[in-house]
């Protein structure tokens, strides 16, 4: 199973999940991780230049497309709309307060990370 980390450089969660440079995913067996690689983003609808453009445009179709590999999407913060449209695609979504990736990851294998979706934001 993949487990996807917004991450702006690879160590620390980024605070808003549409304007994260890049994602860290881990590829984990069991409790074990396999691999870890990061993906770019130019998928999120900020990445692409579609913030203020009306809301007819397929904005999150593209995340949930390039990130369809991974079971599981951890961030520090992300809007309401995106966090249901994740789910609805059946993938596991969760808000952490956390920061440190490799906190988080560890937490996340333990089955001790706790989802806050109160820490999202309201867009």
């Amino acid at each position: 199973m993949k487990i996807a980390i917004a991450s702006d450089e690879g160590r620390s969660i980024s605070s808003h999940f549409g304007r994260t440079k890049g994602f860290v995913i881990f590829d984990v067996e069991g409790n074990e991780i396999k691999s870890r690689e990061y993906r770019n983003n130019t998928f999120t609808g900020h990445a692409r230049g579609l913030e203020g453009a009306g809301h007819n445009i397929d904005r999150h179709g593209p995340i949930i497309t390039a990130l369809k590999d991974c079971s599981t999407v951890i961030a520090h913060g992300m809007g309401k709309r995106i966090y249901n449209d994740l789910k609805e695609a059946g993938i596991n979504v969760f808000i952490t307060g956390e920061v440190d990736i490799e906190k988080v990851i560890a937490l996340y294998l333990k089955g001790e990370l706790v989802d806050k979706p109160n820490l999202g934001c309201d867009h």
